[in-house]
């Protein structure tokens, strides 16, 4: 088995790591994207559903980035540790608990959501647009799932350069099918809205084989031993749900109240709501930089720990907060000075790009703030304590969730300052996460 596993604290490093993770969370936004372009052609009323079931989508999804992101805090020690063995009995009981939530979250879809979306949405064309959606595209999640741990082995193991080729496969796959499906080109039968739900499936699919069949290169075998065993492993298990579970509940608040925040805008009406899912994708796109340094700290750090180098842990920290940064401005630049190009790929009337310019330079502000508070909050992941940034997602919440509530709900405010609650959100996260690193308890944790 090969040794060199650690990481040094330096910006080649963090560059060598996160600059592949961008990518390759690039591409699943691209696929977003691209499936709000060829909906777009629909209309309005199909943008405002796509930007309700993604942020539902995006429930499960963020419950197995939970998983991942706890995994890969395992994994990072392990290898700052040097014991390649233990971090294949790792990846192979998280396949386990994926295939687990995933079946769960299948259930609950087809069973559960309805009721609740039912409960909550205004407009009748609306509800049985996103349940019929939803009903099809829950499907895919197994597969999603599943791809997404590849993310906690190869960070995990300093090889982030693989991750690129399973996402392009998908990005390929998933743009034929929307053109097909949505539309009824290349010989396809013609689904509409419903298309999209089926091509994503489709490119997720193949995004995992893809990525399966690079694990089993040599290049990573000569790392780690990944002879998948279907035998639960309790010990295994019990510990990676200890460090994930904070993890995934946080994730599952946060996006709740990003729901909390769409159904808001349902009440404005279509085309704020419209406008607002297509500030989703600005913010996931643009934010793929962020994402990337928050998910390179989180190995970083762990692995820094793993070698007995604690000291290092806040000036890293630091380190990667001034590149996110960098890369953050450079895209709130982008995005200011061209939004009309951005809107345009859209195929949306003027009155649209009048009524969406203020609330893209509103979200473009955003990404300045979740520059740093992403950082500090993965970095805090990074030590294990996943129970504190439990803690700092419920204070942000309460003030995201109070501010959107005032601002939409009682004082019906523009779009554009309902969404400065971003601003809140993430000035909470870094404030709870600094301070825990500056003065917790975090250098005497051991997993």
């Amino acid at each position: 088995m090969s040794s060199d596993l650690q990481l040094k604290s330096n910006y080649s490093q963090i560059l060598k790591l996160a600059l592949p993770i961008c990518a390759s969370l690039l591409v699943p936004q691209i696929n977003f994207i691209t499936n709000l372009i060829f909906l777009g052609g629909l209309g309005e009323q199909v943008l405002a559903i796509a930007g309700i079931t993604g942020v539902y989508y995006l429930i499960f999804s963020v419950i197995g980035h939970g998983l991942n992101s706890g995994l890969q805090t395992l994994i990072s020690r392990r290898a700052g540790e040097n014991d390649p063995e233990k971090i294949g009995v790792l990846f192979q009981q998280g396949v386990l608990i994926a295939l687990a939530i995933s079946a769960i979250a299948i259930l609950f879809t087809l069973l559960v959501s309805p009721s609740i979306f039912g409960l909550l949405m205004v407009d009748a064309e609306r509800l049985e647009m996103t349940n019929n959606f939803l009903a099809v595209r829950v499907w895919g999640l197994p597969f999603l799932l599943l791809y997404q741990l590849r993310n906690a082995l190869l960070v995990g193991i300093n090889k982030s350069n693989l991750l690129i080729a399973g996402t392009a496969v998908e990005t390929v796959v998933n743009i034929i099918f929307d053109y097909g499906f949505i539309y009824g080109n290349l010989g396809m039968p013609n689904l509409g809205y419903m298309g999209a739900a089926y091509a994503s499936i489709i490119a997720e699919f193949s995004g995992l084989v893809v990525i399966m069949l690079l694990i089993n290169t040599p290049s990573i075998k000569n790392k780690v031993n990944l002879s998948l065993t279907w035998v639960p492993n309790k010990e295994i298990i019990i510990q990676i749900l200890s460090v994930s579970a904070p993890l995934i509940l946080q994730f599952i608040i946060s996006v709740v109240a990003w729901e909390f925040f769409y159904l808001s805008m349902e009440h404005y009406g279509k085309r704020e709501l419209a406008i607002s899912s297509l500030m989703r994708t600005i913010f996931g796109f643009f934010g793929c930089f962020t994402w990337a340094f928050a998910s390179a700290a989180t190995a970083m750090i762990s692995n820094v720990i793993g070698q007995g180098k604690k000291e290092e842990v806040i000036p890293l920290t630091w380190k990667i907060t001034k590149l996110s940064l960098a890369f953050a401005f450079i895209m709130f630049v982008l995005l200011n000075i061209f939004p009309q190009t951005f809107f345009a790929i859209f195929g949306q009337d003027s009155s649209f790009l009048e009524e969406a310019i203020p609330v893209v330079r509103m979200v473009s502000s955003a990404l300045l703030f979740m520059a740093v508070g992403g950082i500090w909050v993965n970095a805090v992941v990074g030590t294990a304590n996943t129970r504190i940034t439990l803690l700092s997602e419920g204070i942000a919440i309460i003030f995201y969730c109070t501010f959107v509530f005032l601002a939409a709900e009682v004082y019906h405010l523009p779009v554009y300052i309902v969404w400065m609650s971003e601003w809140v959100y993430w000035s909470s996260l870094f404030l709870v996460s600094f301070i825990y690193l500056k003065k917790g308890n975090w250098r005497k944790k051991h997993i």
